[in-house]
């Protein structure tokens, strides 16, 4: 079956990750939440919206991506 035109799918079963905060920066994604709400007219929970803005960050990251392409 390797001659399949689609390449076999990446693992999607996700992780979870557990970590603290400080105050002022639960603070800052609640507010970011609320931009959100704003911006689009859906409330959305600040724990659903940090992975995507992770992968905002790390796609925006050039040193990163070409680091990345290397290995």
């Amino acid at each position: 079956m390797a001659d399949l035109k689609l390449a076999r799918l990446p693992d999607r079963k996700p992780v979870k990750l557990t970590f603290e905060m400080m105050p002022d920066l639960e603070q800052a994604l609640a507010d970011y939440a609320a931009a959100y709400e704003v911006a689009y007219g859906k409330r959305e929970k600040p724990a659903d919206l940090i992975p995507y803005m992770l992968w905002a960050f790390l796609e925006s990251d050039r040193e990163f991506s070409k680091q990345r392409r290397r290995s």
